[in-house]
Order: C-alpha cells, then structure tokens, then sequence
C-alpha cells in the first residue's frame, strides 16, 4: 500500500513537470512570432530541468535543484496569469506546492530511492 502511495505522488509529480513545460509553451505562443517562442519557452524549461533539477541531474544539488524547481514552476503559472488564465495560473501553482511538498514525505522519498 505504501509504495502504490509513493508511485502515485511520483506519477502527479510527473503531470506536474508536464504541465509546466505545456503552460511555457502556451504562454511563449502568446508572443510574436508564437511559433517559435511557444517551443524555445518549453525547450528552456526542459533543458534546466535536465541539468539542475531532474533526479539524476548532473548539476544539481540542494541549491539549484529547488531553485530551478521555483523557476520553472513559478514562470509558468505567472506567464498563465499575464496571459489571461488566472485561475488555471492559481491551479497550477497550488498543484506544484502541495504535490512537490508530498514528495518530500518519507514514504515516497523511499520509493525514489
């Protein structure tokens, strides 16, 4: 039962890193031209994410990992709201912190492990 618990935080972690990468893309398509700022925000995002905050990142550490963690999840919910989705910015930004903050518990940190 514990570790269907710890999969199951691991996987909303999963669709909230997917989430972000999908609302940089929606906000960079707001600009001009949309068709190349939409994939540079997403790609800028995957490429911190690699090297700073992915478990396995060669570069991170108890600094820059929740600092890239902060920027790429903070960007995308602000850039939601400057773009008109308020309410979706707010989700997501509470999604982040209360799914970010249960992968910190015991439980499924021994998952991960």
């Amino acid at each position: 039962m514990r570790t269907t618990v710890g999969w199951g935080v691991l996987a909303l972690v999963f669709l909230d890193e997917v989430a972000a990468v999908a609302a940089l893309w929606d906000v960079g398509s707001h600009g001009q031209p949309g068709w190349l700022w939409g994939p540079a925000l997403a790609a800028l995002a995957l490429l911190a994410w690699n090297f700073f905050a992915s478990p396995k990142a060669a570069h991170g550490g108890p600094v820059a990992r929740p600092l890239v963690k902060c920027l790429v999840f903070g960007s995308a919910s602000a850039g939601l709201v400057v773009v008109g989705h308020e309410r979706l910015g707010l989700a997501l930004l509470v999604f982040s912190v209360v799914v970010n903050a249960a992968a910190q518990l015991p439980l499924v940190r021994a998952v991960q492990e």
